[in-house]
C-alpha cells in the first residue's frame, strides 16, 4: 500500500500537507463581526461540506494529511483535511447561486503549490493581501502600519531572531532566489509591499515555519483551495506520515492504538479562516 508524495516543510525536507492515503497530489485592533453574520457563516460552511461530501471529486474536494508542525496549533500532525478546491475558483453562471465563491481573504488557511517545488503541496494563512505593506517587529506583525491581531499564532521560542522576527532586514540563513528578489523589488520604507497577483503567507508556528519570509510569494494562481474539515485526526510521528508507503510499524501502530491515539474531539472539526474580526 503506499501513500501519494509528501510536500516540504519547515526549514528541512519534511512535507508541510500532503494527500491523504490513495490521493493524488494537487501537485491591529480590529472590530468583532455581528453574531448573525457569523451565524450565517457557520449554515454556509455546512452546506457548502455537506454538497461536496455528497457529491464531490477529487474535482470539487481532495483528502490531505498534515504531517508537520508549521501551523500548530490551528492544525496538528495527524489532521487528515477535506480540501474545496473550488472555493476560490470563478464562479459560474449556475454555480455562483449554489457555491459562495470568494477571492482569498486576509485570514484565510489557504493550500497551495510550493512556488520553489509545485510539485510539492503547503498550507499556510494568507496575511497579506497584493497592495499590503508588512513587516515584522521582534515577532510583532505590522500591516499598513498597524499591529496585527493574531490569536491563532504560537510561539515557541523566546529567541528574536534578526532576519525570522524583525523581517524584512539582512538574511542571517539561507534563503530562495524568488525571496531574495522580494527583498530587492518588493521593500518600501522597511515594509514589504504585496505585488499584484500574488499572497504573503505565513505558518501559526511562526518560529518553526518555512514560509514567505524564506521563499517569497504565493503566485495567486498556485492557490489550489482551502482546507473545509478535519474528518480524522491521529497522533502519529512526522516520519510516519511522511513516509510515501504505509509502512508497517505505522500499520502496526494503528491497528493497536486506533480508538486511543484518534483524537475524537478534532474529528469532523470546521476549519475557518480568522474572520470573525476584520483584519485592516
Amino acid at each position: 500500500m503506499s501513500r501519494s508524495k509528501p510536500v516540504v516543510e519547515e526549514k528541512s525536507t519534511k512535507p508541510d500537507i500532503k494527500p491523504a492515503p490513495g490521493e493524488k497530489s494537487a501537485g491591529a485592533a480590529s472590530t468583532k463581526k455581528p453574531s448573525n453574520d457569523v451565524a450565517r457563516g457557520v449554515i454556509a460552511e455546512w452546506t457548502v461540506t455537506i454538497i461536496l461530501l455528497l457529491f464531490g471529486t477529487t474535482t470539487l474536494v481532495q483528502a490531505f494529511v498534515i504531517p508537520t508542525g508549521s501551523m500548530e496549533d490551528t492544525l496538528l500532525i495527524g489532521d487528515h483535511l477535506l480540501v474545496d478546491k473550488l472555493a476560490y475558483s470563478p464562479a459560474g453562471a449556475v454555480s455562483k447561486y449554489i457555491l459562495p465563491y470568494s477571492d482569498v481573504r486576509r485570514g484565510d488557511i489557504i493550500v497551495f503549490r510550493y512556488p520553489i517545488d509545485i510539485t510539492q503541496t503547503f498550507v499556510k494563512r494568507a496575511i497579506g493581501l497584493p497592495g499590503d505593506h508588512l513587516r515584522l517587529v521582534n515577532k510583532q506583525v505590522y500591516l499598513n502600519g498597524k499591529p496585527l491581531v493574531e490569536p491563532y499564532v504560537v510561539h515557541k521560542s523566546n529567541y528574536i531572531d534578526s532576519y525570522r522576527d524583525n523581517f524584512p532586514s539582512e538574511p542571517n540563513t539561507m534563503i530562495y532566489p524568488p525571496a531574495q528578489t522580494m527583498l530587492a523589488d518588493d521593500v518600501k520604507n522597511g515594509d514589504v509591499v504585496v505585488p499584484a497577483g500574488s499572497i504573503f503567507a505565513m505558518g501559526d508556528n511562526r518560529d518553526l515555519s518555512l514560509d514567505s519570509r524564506f521563499w517569497g510569494f504565493v503566485p495567486r494562481d498556485n492557490i489550489i483551495g482551502k482546507p473545509l474539515i478535519i474528518y480524522w485526526s491521529y497522533d502519529a510521528s512526522t516520519e510516519e506520515l511522511s513516509d510515501p508507503t504505509i509502512g508497517l510499524p505505522h500499520m502496526k501502530d494503528l491497528a493497536l492504538h486506533f480508538f486511543s491515539k484518534t483524537r475524537w474531539n478534532r474529528t469532523f472539526r470546521l476549519i475557518r479562516g480568522y474572520h470573525e474580526y476584520n483584519l485592516q
